[in-house]
């Protein structure tokens, strides 16, 4: 698509969305609502850390 073809079609969608007419994909501020505060590899690091501390214990707990 053109540059002009883009901007006709920007313009027609943000016309609809003043008219009422629900967006077919949500904005970026509500994905960004959306999301978690904690990034996905930060909390596999956090269940990482507990479940091993909790491994950890219960082979101390049953072993000695």
């Amino acid at each position: 698509p053109t540059e002009f073809e883009l901007r006709q079609r920007n313009n027609k969608f943000a016309s609809d969305v003043r008219a009422g007419k629900k967006a077919v994909h949500s904005s970026r501020q509500d994905k960004l609502a959306h999301r978690s505060p904690l990034s996905l590899w930060a909390l596999g690091l956090i269940i990482f850390v507990v479940m091993g501390g909790v491994l950890f214990e219960l082979v101390r707990i049953i072993f000695l």
